[in-house]
Order: structure tokens, then sequence, then C-alpha cells
């Protein structure tokens, strides 16, 4: 199989649609919005893209499973594309720049592609494994940053399942006294390819998606970085906790947040 062409045809595919609901944004009329569960939003935007990225995938390779977000199919295979057609979608509805489309192809439970473009401003971050990360055609890299004190963390936040808020509290309050700062981008994929290309430093979450990882994942790890859940442990693409850092402050970091999940 030839990552390299398949990445290059996936990103193709991704920036199609992805100017699909950059058109459908500029009218979109928050009364077509639907809700799913607890705060958890949905439109035609999600599911039109949805459709498309997966005809598109279909015609791309033969007898891959998938694994997506608004259920227009589901079957797995030894092969899965992981796909989320709208990551982000209350910053979409509100019209809060930041959402994207993420697309990765696993393999026997590990990613070995993945695609994020990041819609509002045209950026587009892939990898595939062994072959480095991207940003519209630059090679990036995670950061340098050896010092906790003096970076920039990304955190998602709950919008439903508040059973754990209060050891996430505990560490938003630790990482707003001893960084430069918490940011919250409203899409996890995107909080990813941040991580990946030094924007900032580390990032981490819970009750997440493997639609929501996968490919920034990747993109963190092929731009040499780390990713493990909060148990310091490989369980990140179906256990719904991820940590996301670069290699000098990775310790450190994840400790902080390994401290505050692991109590009683």
């Amino acid at each position: 199989m030839d990552l390299k062409l398949i990445t290059e045809k996936v990103v193709a595919i991704a920036q199609e649609v992805g100017e699909f609901i950059r058109h459908e944004r500029i009218n979109f009329n928050y009364n077509s919005v639907e809700i799913k569960g607890l705060n958890d939003l949905v439109s035609y935007v999600d599911k039109t893209s949805e459709k498309r990225i997966v005809e598109k995938l279909k015609e791309l390779l033969s007898d891959v499973g998938f694994i997506v977000e608004e259920n227009t199919i589901s079957e797995k295979k030894e092969y899965n594309w992981i796909v989320d057609p709208l990551d982000g979608t209350t910053n979409f509805v509100h019209g809060i720049p930041c959402y994207a489309i993420s697309i990765a192809l696993e393999h026997r439970g590990e990613v070995v592609l993945g695609v994020v473009y990041e819609v509002s401003r045209n950026e587009c971050f892939y990898a595939y494994k062994g072959g480095g990360s991207f940003l519209n055609g630059e090679q990036i890299q995670v950061s340098q940053q050896k010092n906790i004190s003096e970076s920039l963390i990304a955190a998602g936040f709950p919008i439903f399942n508040f059973e754990k808020i209060q050891p996430l509290l505990n560490c938003l309050e630790y990482l707003m006294r001893n960084t430069h700062g918490v940011r919250r981008m409203g899409a996890a994929a995107v909080d990813l390819c941040y991580v990946a290309c030094g924007r900032v430093d580390a990032f981490f979450e819970y009750n997440l998606n493997a639609w929501d990882v996968a490919a920034g994942a990747l993109i963190v790890k092929e731009a040499g970085g780390h990713v493990c859940d909060f148990s310091l442990s490989t369980n990140w693409l179906f256990g719904k906790e991820i940590i996301a850092t670069n290699n000098y402050i990775k310790v450190e970091f994840q400790a902080i947040i390994s401290k505050q999940f692991s109590k009683p």
C-alpha cells in the first residue's frame, strides 16, 4: 500500500469537502441544528460532509471498513477509515473559527495515515506512518520548549459526562498558575495538530471518540511528539482520553494529568 500517494488523495478529498463546509457557513441558519444529546449538536452540513467523504474514500480503496461519527455507514474490517466530517460542530454553528475535517486510516489498531483540514484557516495537516508530518506542504515538528513554566497548554472541556469534572478543574488550576496559559479551541483534532506544529506544547482531554483523535495523534507522533492515555499507556485511540506533548515536557506534564485523574 502506497501511503504517501493515498495521503495525497485524502488531502484532496478533505479540501474538496472543506470547500462545501466553507460555502455552507456563509449563509448557515442555526434553525437547521439538531440535538443528538446533551450539548451535542449536528446539522445537515455534518451529515452531507460525511456522506461525500465516505463516497470518495470508497472509490479510493476497496474492502476497507468505516468508523464514522454520524453513522452514515458502519462496518469494521482489517483496514478502517476513521472519519469526523466536522470536528468542532459547536464552533461551526455559532460562527466561531476552528472546525475541521479529520480522516484517518487504521490497521489492526494502529493509525497509519491522518489528515486534518482546518476549514476556517485553510490549513491542511497530514502525515503517514514513517513519513513525517506536514502543514500545507511544509514539514512541521513539535515545539522544543523544555519547561512547563514557559509552555502554552491546550485542553478540552466535556459537553456531557461531568463525572471527572473535579480532577479536570484541579489540572486546569495548576496549569493556569504554572504555565503561560490554557487554551480551549473546541476541536480536539485541531488541538493535536497545534501540538504537532508547535503552537501549543501539550494537550489533554477526556470523553473523546476515535474520530476525534485518530488523525491528529498520528500527526503529533510523526512530528516528533508523544501520545498516551491518562494512565500513561497506549489506549488513546479507543480509550476516550489522550495526552499529547513534545518530548521535553512529556514526563512532567503526564505526571500532572495522571496524578489528578488517578485519584479515587
